[in-house]
């Protein structure tokens, strides 16, 4: 699936944690987060393949450049090359489902798995209904290639991502609105999406034909002022379904939570890492 560079940006001290941004996000969305972590955690932000300042593969006919497996696999050998065997990891969005596929083909590697605002991309597509189609409705658009999303997004990308720099930060902003007006980031994004209705559903299908379960502790957060219990009823009860030993907690936020509610979710984050069988420390 190629190799690519990663822009990444680390700092702090103690265990690793890997954080993992959304679309259309890039690494800059951890800022209000990352200095609340850095004094217990050796803190790693990358922009995820594809997105931000980070390399953009050539596109195939399967998408399987931007598949989570891809990304995921793009995560551990960061992580080894900064010295970090085994970490855990933090993913929001999109890069929930690249923390999710990260635990779930690297078990080694993973001590702990947070995800957030996002339940398994399989899971998520077997229970689509109309009320999905209408809240998520950009999925498919970003998905299709008969009628490629590109041009469309590309003719005004402020009109379509609506992100202000008083929700963001000024930087993080800057750094977001430079992201999307690049259109090989646009294209990489749409790829990401199509993986997802693709090759990225067939994993986790994969996975749940076989049984196969998540093995380490998981933290499972989601907004209460996002949609998922709208859409799912109790979405820690999917979860369990897919891992071995979850808990989790709704946190009082929109979607954006690690730039709308940085201290709860930094709480949430310390107290599940400080926990008694917490060991990520590199080999």
């Amino acid at each position: 699936m190629g190799e690519t560079e990663l822009f990444v940006r680390y700092g702090g001290s103690g265990t690793p944690l890997l954080l993992l941004h959304g679309h259309p996000r890039t690494h800059a969305t951890w800022h209000r987060l990352a200095p609340l972590l850095a004094p217990h955690h050796t803190v790693v932000c990358p922009d995820l393949r594809g997105y931000g300042r980070s390399g953009k593969p050539p596109t195939t006919s399967d998408h399987a450049p931007y598949s989570k497996r891809a990304m995921a696999g793009d995560m551990v050998a960061l992580m080894e090359a900064l010295g970090h065997r085994r970490f855990a990891v933090a993913g929001h969005d999109r890069g929930a489902y690249v923390a999710h596929r990260l635990a779930a083909d690297h078990p080694g590697a993973v001590t702990r798995l947070i995800v957030m605002d996002a339940i398994p991309i399989g899971e998520t597509l077997a229970r689509a209904d109309a009320r999905f189609a209408a809240a998520w409705w950009h999925w498919f658009f970003l998905g299709q290639t008969a009628k490629p999303a590109e041009r469309v997004i590309n003719a005004d990308p402020d009109a379509w991502y609506k992100a202000t720099a008083e929700q963001m930060g000024q930087e993080a902003y800057e750094d977001y609105r430079r992201a999307i007006h690049d259109p090989d980031t646009v294209h990489a994004m749409c790829e990401d999406y199509r993986a997802g209705l693709t090759v990225d559903r067939a994993a986790d299908d994969a996975d749940r034909a076989a049984g196969r379960r998540l093995t380490c502790p998981t933290l499972f957060l989601w907004s209460a002022k996002d949609d998922m219990e709208d859409l799912y009823g109790d979405p820690l009860a999917i979860w369990r379904t897919w891992a071995d030993e979850v808990t989790g907690q709704a946190i009082d936020s929109g979607h954006h939570v690690a730039e709308e509610a940085p201290d709860a979710l930094a709480e949430s984050l310390l107290a599940f890492l400080a926990s008694a069988s917490h060991n990520s420390t590199p080999e």
